[in-house]
């Protein structure tokens, strides 16, 4: 199956949060999602909050994926690997934090996302069903679309139906 597949290389510095978000929108457009419609907004935040996770709590470079038309087929899929160890935490933050809201976010607007160890760091996903069919634009990887089956115990995954999206 062809799926266009994207990689950005992102620094360690927080500006690159909006770089990223910049490069996404291009993307989505570029596929026929709608940077300003439902879909591209929704995997917007998303792909801001999992950057922002990534730069702010490792202090190191990360790398940001987003795979269209992937599997489930019409499937979204956004992927920031990292190179922190560290396993993500889900916290509630308090009326008055001004942060730890980033994977209640994620949480709450991915139809589903999960984590797994990669190399000495690891890999946050998320994805978002719903997305049109697209036209070809890019051969894929060259492997298998992307299967939650297959990464294996240490990964933990979380499943929340989010209606409309």
């Amino acid at each position: 199956m062809q799926v266009l597949q994207a990689q950005l290389e992102i620094g360690a510095d927080p500006t690159e949060v909006g770089r990223a978000r910049r490069w996404a929108r291009a993307r989505l457009t570029g596929c026929g999602v709608s940077a300003d419609g439902p879909l591209g907004e929704t995997l917007i935040l998303l792909i801001s909050e999992l950057v922002t996770n990534a730069v702010v709590h490792t202090g190191a470079p990360a790398v940001l994926r987003i795979r269209l038309a992937g599997a489930p087929a019409g499937a979204v899929r956004v992927e920031v690997a990292d190179a922190s160890a560290v396993a993500p935490r889900p916290r509630r933050a308090g009326d008055a934090d001004t942060g730890g809201r980033g994977l209640e976010l994620v949480e709450g607007l991915a139809d589903r996302w999960g984590w797994q160890p990669e190399g000495g760091g690891k890999r946050i996903w998320c994805e978002l069903d719903g997305c049109p069919r697209l036209v070809d634009l890019a051969e894929g990887d060259g492997g298998a679309p992307a299967r939650q089956a297959a990464h294996g115990p240490r990964m933990m995954a979380y499943a929340h139906p989010v209606p409309g999206v």
